[in-house]
């Protein structure tokens, strides 16, 4: 049986956006503070500190991906790197959900992880995911750095952040696609700077 698939205009039509927002990003202020990103996290990193990282729902899903690329490869044959994702672990999230509040789950494994002079990465397309600011807050109050992966303006999360990388869109799966693209960049960088 022949089948023809014809692309739906509307997966032309978010093609294009992409590529548009994507074109926006490379000429912006972003590039500059993801290089500042790579710079913290590759000194926390190089110290042996840890660098914890955090999100909910899809960026819940993209903690998990940027930890498992520093902590096993990228691109390169390395050591592995003190990277922890608090939002992988659903004993300790469920329980602490249940028994406290969900609203402190990162903010409690900042506490358990976080050292004095190691960085946090919270990703929040709205950059208003209450975990994530408290988590932010417990961390600096512990004198680690604080980096904000969001959407356009940062939301609350840019009030608590050392480091703020707001992608111009309020659309989150748009949002999402550039981070993956920032995300993939620090890691090639940070990886290039630590297997040397």
């Amino acid at each position: 049986m022949n089948v023809t698939i014809q692309t739906p205009s509307i997966l032309s039509q978010q093609l294009k956006s992409a590529a548009r927002l994507l074109e926006s990003v490379s000429t912006s202020s972003l590039i500059g503070q993801t290089d500042c990103a790579v710079e913290v996290i590759s000194n926390v990193l190089s110290g042996g500190l840890p660098l914890l990282v955090c999100g909910n729902g899809g960026s819940a899903s993209d903690a998990m991906h940027i930890t498992g690329e520093l902590v096993g490869r990228y691109l390169k044959e390395r050591k592995a790197l003190n990277c922890i994702c608090l939002s992988s672990n659903p004993a300790v999230l469920t329980a602490w959900a249940n028994d406290y509040s969900y609203e402190t789950v990162f903010a409690r494994q900042v506490e358990a992880y976080g050292r004095a002079g190691g960085a946090i990465l919270g990703l929040s397309t709205s950059g208003n995911s209450a975990n994530v600011i408290r988590a932010f807050e417990t961390a600096r109050d512990m004198g680690m750095s604080t980096i904000a992966m969001t959407g356009e303006g940062g939301g609350k999360m840019a009030a608590v952040s050392d480091i703020l990388i707001d992608v111009p869109s309020k659309r989150t799966p748009d949002i999402q696609q550039v981070h993956i693209c920032l995300y993939h960049y620090l890691c090639e960088m940070v990886e290039a700077r630590l297997s040397n």
